[in-house]
């Protein structure tokens, strides 16, 4: 009887997530190492200063600063025999008044920008943690794969080892003990490639959630399946609520207020000014106050310029917005799809592939045990089996 083939194969094979040590990375753990160290939603977040700075000032009283005047001078006066000198002074105050509603565009454009630059915001934190997921899960995976090929590898190796000592001793043929040899050389390999692999995606989830630790991050999780519960329809109803689509949506609100603001300062604006003053003679002084309004007129210039920009700046958000959507939608329905078929594939791996595999290496083994089998349709067989663990 050939003891050694009741090894345990499966149960070696099999792939254990609980290994993960006690400083093992959570999903949300890593969420939260990356944004708060993050350089990109930094920099994201970083844009919220000017934004809350130019709203400040859209929404002041008046935005035109009032401007204080002052004059002096010194008058030489010659009355008859007399003459002398005396000191005239004037203190203005005047404020430019804006009368075609440019205030309101004002105020309308910049609260809009404000609110599409939280949205960014908000986009560049899932964008984020979209990137963590994945990198996450890059990882998670290899340290079960490394799981699976450690122990196929330990198991290759032993069966290696017996079957060269079986061969010494006549009880296989040489052919036996080079495949099984050539085998074990192979399996090592394997994980060696996988272990280099494990460390290119831990460094790249390092890279994206600054590990702030010496050495690299190891993951915990787990990697069963979730029963879907929204359907393509919810997704596509739900598209229109994703903040990068609703930043575009206030970016153009914000644009057509800017338009009406460079439309409206065609208008020209009124300044008001008061302006009391003494001046006079030798012998009296007279107080003087002046009310003066001045009105720009629009002859030559009317802000054809600024209007430009502004249109050209609304057309090209709007652009931006429309692509997006329909290139949303795609991508969504695209991704859909895949999902549907890799639920499928994974299914069909799991509920077909994997059991009949397991079952023809336990029927090579009770043949070979029998003496019905090689050596080499053994080890055909656990590699199969691994190859289907493996997909």
């Amino acid at each position: 009887m050939r003891q050694w083939l009741h090894i345990p194969l499966l149960g070696l094979f099999a792939c254990s997530l609980a290994h993960a040590q006690s400083d093992a990375l959570t999903v949300e753990q890593a969420w939260q190492l990356a944004e708060k160290a993050n350089p990109m939603l930094s920099k994201a977040e970083a844009a919220l200063l000017a934004a809350l700075g130019e709203t400040a000032e859209g929404r002041a009283v008046l935005f035109n600063n009032p401007t204080l005047s002052f004059d002096m001078g010194r008058r030489r006066i010659q009355d008859g025999d007399q003459g002398g000198s005396a000191s005239d002074w004037a203190v203005g105050l005047s404020q430019t008044f804006e009368l075609a509603g440019q205030g309101r565009a004002r105020r309308e454009a910049t609260d809009r920008a404000l609110a599409a630059t939280r949205q960014e915001i908000e986009e560049a934190r899932f964008q984020l943690r979209a990137e963590v997921e994945r990198r996450f899960v890059d990882v998670l995976a290899l340290q079960a794969r490394e799981e699976i090929e450690r122990s196929a590898a330990t198991l290759i190796a032993n069966t290696a080892g017996i079957v060269t000592k079986r061969v010494a001793a006549g009880e296989d043929s040489k052919l036996d003990g080079n495949l099984a040899i050539v085998e074990a050389e192979r399996a090592r390999s394997q994980l060696g490639e996988l272990q280099e692999q494990l460390v290119q995606a831990r460094a790249a989830l390092a890279s994206v959630i600054q590990w702030p630790q010496a050495g690299l991050p190891k993951v915990s999780g787990s990697l069963s399946l979730s029963e879907t519960r929204y359907t393509l329809l919810d997704l596509l109803k739900s598209m229109q609520s994703r903040p990068a689509l609703r930043a575009l949506e206030l970016r153009e609100q914000s644009a057509q207020r800017r338009l009406d603001l460079e439309r409206a300062a065609r208008y020209p604006d009124v300044t008001v000014g008061i302006t009391q003053g003494k001046e006079g003679g030798l012998s009296s002084r007279d107080r003087i106050t002046t009310l003066g309004v001045s009105l720009p007129l629009p002859l030559f210039r009317q802000n054809a310029a600024g209007v430009g920009r502004a249109m050209s700046e609304l057309t090209q958000n709007s652009i931006d917005r429309a692509a997006t959507q329909r290139n949303t939608r795609t991508e969504l329905m695209a991704l859909w799809e895949r999902l549907e078929k890799l639920k499928s594939r994974v299914s069909r791996t799991q509920d077909t592939v994997l059991p009949r595999l397991e079952e023809n290496l336990r029927l090579s083994q009770s043949s070979l045990q029998a003496g019905a089998n090689s050596v080499a349709a053994w080890i055909l067989a656990q590699r199969q089996v691994l190859e289907g663990q493996r997909d």
